[in-house]
């Protein structure tokens, strides 16, 4: 019988994830400001979570956190924006026209540039610490 070897859990990727969370909640909360909407634990979830539940559902498979490349990002970022867009949608029963088309593409041009924003950030200083170590 062969053991399977157990995995230590990664730092980094635990880092990186909060990180990636926390980029997609901010963007809930400028898309709330942004429209005039009151800043509210429910506003926040039903803008947000639906983009969370498909970033977590699909990040082991995509290995976003085991294996932290700009790649495995990409994909994450570009499946998770766009279902959990066109699951938003499909919750708040909103028809599929223009607007959602507009939501979906605000939606990946902001994510993306807090996403980005955030893994270079991240990047220097875990270098950073790295050479200090």
């Amino acid at each position: 019988m062969t053991e399977t070897p157990i995995r230590k859990p990664n730092p980094v990727g635990r880092i990186l994830a909060l990180g990636d969370y926390l980029c997609i909640i901010l963007f809930a909360i400028i898309g709330l400001q942004a429209h005039s909407e009151p800043i509210t634990l429910s506003g926040t979830l039903r803008n947000a979570l639906p983009i969370l539940l498909v970033w977590w559902m699909i990040t082991p498979f995509l290995r976003t956190y085991t294996r932290p490349t700009w790649q495995n990002l990409l994909y994450t970022w570009a499946i998770a924006v766009s279902t959990g867009v066109w699951l938003r949608f499909l919750v708040l029963e909103r028809s599929f026209d223009l607007s959602y088309l507009v939501f979906w593409a605000v939606a990946l041009g902001a994510t993306l540039v807090l996403l980005l924003a955030w893994r270079l950030l991240a990047r220097v200083v875990l270098r950073r610490s790295r050479a200090r170590a």
